[in-house]
């Protein structure tokens, strides 16, 4: 193992609490498939539906279409709805992780809220900039038929 200078080490630290924070992620989730006979059956046989998004991405997906109202479950109690969108996605979709593994969700709570905040303006923007880019391509293809 290399020996760091003082200089290098608040990198290296840097680093190792990344690696670190996969292989939790890691051994959490293979922990819970083995805990949750129904989970990982489910998620085995491939009833959830994947993602390509990380869970940022898919909570901001799924926070526009609802805000929009194009998907709801309750469109006269909003705070009922995000409630159920929230169970919905996370019961029925995984997403990619830091190692390009799908990822069953726990709770997305924490995504949908910085979905909703403005201090996240800045990611917004370029996931929105990212999806309309996506559509734009479809829409070329469609059109050129």
């Amino acid at each position: 193992m290399k020996k760091f200078t003082i200089e290098e080490l608040p990198d290296a630290v840097e680093t190792l609490y990344g690696k670190m924070e996969c292989i939790e992620l890691l051994l959490k989730e293979k922990n819970r498939v083995y805990q949750n006979n129904n989970w990982s059956k489910n998620y085995l046989l491939g009833e959830k539906c994947s993602s390509n998004f990380n869970k940022s991405d898919l909570a901001q997906f799924f926070y526009i279409l609802m805000d929009e109202t194009i998907l709801f479950f309750d469109h006269k109690n909003e705070k009922r709805n995000r409630s159920k969108m929230q169970q919905f996605v996370e019961g029925n979709f995984t997403y990619t992780g830091n190692l390009g593994f799908q990822v069953g969700i726990d709770t997305i709570s924490k995504q949908f809220s910085e979905s909703k905040g403005f201090t996240y303006r800045e990611k917004q923007l370029n996931f929105l900039d990212k999806i309309i880019e996506i559509l734009q391509k479809r829409k070329e293809i469609v059109a050129a038929r």
